[in-house]
């Protein structure tokens, strides 16, 4: 009996391991496939591609520019396509951080935006909904402008 019971504990103990390791697993997984779709995101600026830009958009997309927020993929789309002209892009973005719930239907990426020389100017922020297996699509985006941390933090704007 002293045995048996011993043999049901140790099983109990690992139960919660494994699931909390396929769980991490899981999570690990959909961050990397929402920081997949960030980074083709931005290549579709880089590669000067519209058409790709736009497949990523959700139909009630909303993104923060200006006194307004642009609302629906059509209106972003059209805000946005001026962006697409010419050889250059304007700006580009990569992720640096990505989130994901628990749930694995909603996911915040943010990261650093650069000029064409390569200087951050902006952090962007944005939100990603599943929207069909492996179908993430941009629901919210807002760029702010970058922050000079250490003109903030020096002595010297302290007034000290």
């Amino acid at each position: 009996m002293h045995k048996a019971l011993l043999i049901m504990i140790a099983g109990f103990n690992f139960l919660p391991v494994g699931t909390v390791f396929g769980q991490q697993s899981v999570q690990a997984e959909l961050s990397q496939q929402v920081r997949n779709i960030e980074q083709a995101f931005a290549a579709s600026m880089a590669n000067r591609d519209f058409d790709a830009f736009t497949a990523f958009l959700s139909d009630e997309t909303v993104f923060f520019s200006g006194d307004a927020p642009l609302r629906g993929k059509e209106q972003v789309a059209g805000a946005w396509k001026a962006y697409f002209e010419g050889p250059d892009a304007p700006f580009s973005w990569e992720p640096r951080e990505v989130e994901v719930l628990d749930s694995g239907t909603l996911a915040l990426s943010s990261g650093p935006v650069y000029d064409p020389d390569g200087k951050q100017v902006a952090i962007f922020t944005s939100i990603w909904r599943l929207e069909a297996p492996g179908e993430w699509r941009i629901v919210f985006d807002k760029g702010n402008p970058a922050c000079d941390v250490s003109a903030a933090t020096s002595p010297e704007s302290s007034g000290s």
